[in-house]
């Protein structure tokens, strides 16, 4: 361990999804704030090896990091709140684990030695954190899952024996846990904090500073009794109140002093942080001057976790413009059917429709209706990676007439596969890890409005797809009006298409969404929202 690092572990009680990680993530935009480097490590203790292959609507969105790691979505909230570029080494699962310690026993590292949960596997987990952490004055881990679950103990066991190597002034736990409001009782209840924090005794870790999510800010008096049957200073019990927008969190602890109390503990010397983006952030989601109707038509939007990403940039895109993003989740499953009548009466009120990416043939045809109706009505419309590729299955068979037109994805016998899959694809028989992932670079064709947009030649964005464009059929697509405007590095592959005669239309094979933050919208985000608030 660098002698320099310090270590914050997060874990959460009671229930799952309290906000561990958007904690996590507003904690190290305050630490950045006071001048402190950051970087953070997500602990799944699920035994899939990664996300990449689990249903978005079970697990949510996957979100892929730089060097194409396909990972937990937490690792989406801390690129957006801090500046830390995280990457492989910063979501590991019990799945990764146990896999790396079997792949050492059948290599022979353990000399023929018993291999056990503790010391191997803990040891493991310590090693991970450390290495996926080092260079940075705080290291935030996060545990998933909730103390008590069984497949949690040996990340908590690998915690406990942590800290006890260390300095207490390099190790602190925060554990957040649930404090609810009972209507009928008109009163907060501490009991299941007590009993959350009592589990986390049991196994050896006593927590530094409690963070108490609940429907209302926390009373003295409930403060003070958590403090006295949870062993933890009463001057280091904080509120985590439910707030209209993750994005007023950084500016809530503060004003609660989370980060002061967090750097005295850690004996840290730094500035007092300036919360004046987060403070404009605050004001325009309080106040926006404007307001947009955005469809967002997807296969996945019965749990919008599965888009998490892709609405956090849509938001930001408003932030750029000092406007409040109304969203629509229209299921595309669901527009297969609808009359001409229906279709319009659901898409005519929408300032723009975005269609994002997703797996297999479900609900494609849907997103075709949706992108032809965006196309001849005007409508600003963005395309995402499967977006983008119904979207030139559409132009290619209403403006083209190629009727049979699709990708070999869904029709493999098509006459006129305008999305294929490459040869080098072609063989692969393992589902995990095997796609298009990670940054590519892509070069922008002069005189195009993503030159514009972007105001440069040749920008970096991360993709996870398996299926290109169809370069055989690019000529006659060209010459029926598509622009394809950005292009992968050597023009071999087809990153941009946009149509000329339209107000805003734009289609990414890459994921955008990734690379977007609050303080900082991704610039076809901006221009999007920009366009929709001109539609009105």
């Amino acid at each position: 361990m660098s002698h320099s690092t310090k270590y914050i572990f997060v874990t959460g009680g009671v229930i799952s999804s309290l906000g561990k990680g958007i904690s996590a993530a507003a904690i190290g935009a305050l630490l950045e704030l006071r001048g402190l480097s950051v970087n953070f490590v997500k602990l799944d203790p699920y035994i899939n090896v990664d996300p990449g292959t689990m249903n978005p609507l079970q697990h949510g969105e996957v979100y892929v990091t730089e060097d194409g790691a396909e990972t937990d979505m937490d690792l989406g909230h801390y690129e957006r709140f801090t500046h830390a570029q995280t990457r492989q080494a910063n979501n590991c699962t019990a799945g990764r684990i146990y896999h790396n310690v079997i792949t050492k026993e059948r290599h022979g590292d353990y000399l023929g030695g018993t291999v056990q949960v503790i010391p191997h596997i803990t040891d493991e987990i310590q090693s991970f954190f450390v290495k996926g952490t080092q260079n940075c004055d705080i290291a935030i881990i996060e545990v998933g899952g909730t103390v008590g679950d069984i497949e949690s103990l040996p990340f908590l066991e690998a915690i406990r024996q942590f800290k006890a190597k260390h300095s207490r002034d390099d190790v602190i736990n925060i554990h957040v846990t649930l404090v609810p409001y009972i209507k009928t009782a008109d009163e907060m209840k501490t009991k299941p904090s007590q009993h959350s924090v009592a589990a986390l005794r049991e196994i050896g870790i006593q927590p530094d500073i409690l963070l108490c999510r609940g429907e209302r800010d926390l009373p003295n008096d409930i403060r003070k009794k958590l403090a006295l049957f949870c062993n933890v200073r009463e001057d280091c019990i904080f509120g985590a109140k439910d707030m209209p927008s993750i994005y007023m969190m950084p500016t809530y602890f503060h004003e609660q002093g989370l980060d002061e109390r967090i750097t005295e503990l850690l004996k840290i010397w730094s500035r007092e942080p300036d919360t004046t983006q987060w403070e404009h952030i605050c004001d325009i989601i309080k106040n926006p001057k404007n307001e947009v109707d955005i469809a967002l038509v997807g296969k996945y939007v019965k749990l919008k976790e599965s888009y998490k990403s892709l609405i956090e940039a849509l938001n930001h895109g408003g932030y750029a413009n000092d406007a409040r993003v109304k969203l629509h989740y229209i299921d595309s499953e669901e527009l297969e059917s609808l009359s001409d009548d229906e279709l319009a009466d659901t898409l005519k009120p929408m300032n723009g429709i975005l269609v994002p990416g997703g797996f297999g043939v479900r609900g494609t045809e849907g997103k075709i209706r949706a992108i032809q109706f965006a196309r001849e009505h005007k409508i600003p419309l963005f395309g995402i990676c499967l977006g983008m590729q119904m979207a030139l299955v559409e132009y290619a068979r209403h403006v083209c007439g190629w009727n049979d037109a699709n990708s070999s994805e869904f029709v493999p016998d098509s006459l006129h596969p305008v999305i294929h899959l490459l040869d080098a694809q072609k063989n692969i028989e393992n589902k995990g890890g095997t796609m298009r992932l990670g940054a590519y670079l892509c070069k922008l064709s002069d005189n195009t409005h993503v030159r514009e947009i972007y105001g440069k030649r040749e920008i970096s964005e991360r993709h996870r797809h398996r299926y290109e464009v169809n370069n055989d059929l690019r000529p006659a697509l060209e010459a029926a009006g598509i622009t394809f405007s950005g292009t992968s590095a050597d023009g071999s592959l087809v990153e941009i298409f946009e149509l000329n005669d339209h107000p805003w239309f734009i289609c990414t094979q890459f994921h955008p969404e990734y690379q977007s933050k609050p303080t900082a919208a991704h610039p076809l985000f901006a221009s999007f929202i920009a366009a929709a608030i001109h539609q009105k």
